[in-house]
């Protein structure tokens, strides 16, 4: 059994940070100015728990021109960060139809995700009230949390509560396989020949 990759795929739509908070987890600072991704990729060994795990982070583009290619990336994902700004009600807005848009690529209501919204030092533009934020992820049966690319706040807690549930969803994942190769495999006993009596008059 390995566990010992994770890719997560970055979900979105477009202006809420996923690059920003791809690049302060891995390399813990904030970029100002980035230019908005079509496909990006990062990769790095990361040790959670005292488990290391080969951590690659896909970066989606939220344009709806990409979605094409957007959606290749679902299909080979093992967790989602799905990703809202607080200051962006039409961002919010989009979440229902990202999971479900993830549920259709890999065909299962079944996989690890963390839904967040960024942007949470934004308090003055704020339009999207927490509460509203944690029953969307209920809803969808995944974790929540705000955080902020710019200040930190919260990311490495988001990304390493995805990365457990990642392990978490593979481990059931290959027991289960074991567990059916192992009835697959259990020899059906022979019935034993009935011996006949004898008896003699």
């Amino acid at each position: 059994m390995s566990n010992d990759k994770c890719r997560i795929v970055i979900v979105g739509s477009g202006s809420v940070g996923k690059s920003c908070t791809a690049i302060r987890y891995l390399q813990g600072k904030f970029v100002e100015e980035y230019d908005p991704t079509i496909e990006e990729s990062y990769r790095k060994m990361v040790i959670i728990d005292q488990t290391p795990t080969m951590l690659e982070i896909l970066d989606t583009a939220g344009q709806e021109e990409y979605r094409t290619v957007r959606d290749k990336y679902l299909k080979v994902g093992d967790g989602f960060l799905i990703l809202y700004s607080i200051a962006s009600m039409e961002s919010f807005l989009e979440i229902s139809q990202i999971h479900q848009s993830i549920r259709a690529m890999k065909n299962s209501s079944d996989f690890p995700t963390v839904t967040c919204g960024n942007k949470s030092d934004l308090h003055n533009l704020r339009q999207v009230p927490k509460k509203e934020g944690q029953k969307i992820a209920q809803k969808f049966d995944s974790s929540f949390f705000e955080i902020s690319a710019k200040t930190g706040d919260n990311v490495n807690e988001a990304f390493e509560d995805l990365i457990r549930k990642v392990r978490k969803f593979k481990d059931t994942y290959f027991a289960k396989i074991e567990e059916t190769k192992e009835q697959t495999n259990v020899e059906i006993p022979k019935k034993k020949k009935k011996k006949k009596l004898c008896f003699i008059l």
